[in-house]
């Protein structure tokens, strides 16, 4: 292999997986017989870390509660993993790659681990809309700016 090869910029899914995965019903099994439909909310979170020289681990974390106005039907919390290898990427494009790129990839994974859950829980499939993660990200770095100059 050359060394203009060598010094590419490199980027391969190496692993995805669920790292966490929990659903609570906690008013079975009276909740099953209401004919209210629910008030759905979903939570995001995404983190990334360093595991190893130009491999990194980001986790996508989707929370989804079904409620009612008196009480919670379902809390559906899905942790999608993925292990990534970057290389030879400036340092400066590495929080965006962990930040959009890699949620990106790991979504449609946790949106389908949820609506399956949820299905087995005994409720209809919840079927999550797509995400822009480029403009949560970008909402995400001007926050942080704002509380910088606080």
């Amino acid at each position: 292999m050359s060394e203009q090869q060598e010094l590419q910029p490199a980027f391969s899914i190496e692993k995805i997986y669920v790292k966490d995965m929990s659903l609570e019903v906690p008013n079975a099994p009276q909740v099953f017989l209401e004919q209210e439909q629910p008030e759905i909310d979903m939570q995001l979170a995404s983190e990334g870390k360093q595991l190893d020289d130009g491999f990194y681990e980001v986790t996508l974390t989707v929370t989804v509660t079904a409620k009612l106005p008196e009480k919670t039907m379902f809390l559906c919390e899905v942790g999608q993993s993925g292990i990534f290898q970057i290389r030879n990427v400036p340092t400066e494009d590495i929080d965006p790659i962990l930040g959009v790129a890699c949620p990106n990839i790991l979504f449609p994974y946790a949106r389908e681990a949820v609506s399956s859950v949820v299905n087995r829980a005994g409720f209809p499939p919840v079927l999550l809309s797509p995400i822009n993660f480029e403009a949560l990200y970008m909402q995400q770095r001007a926050q942080q700016a704002e509380a910088g100059n606080a």
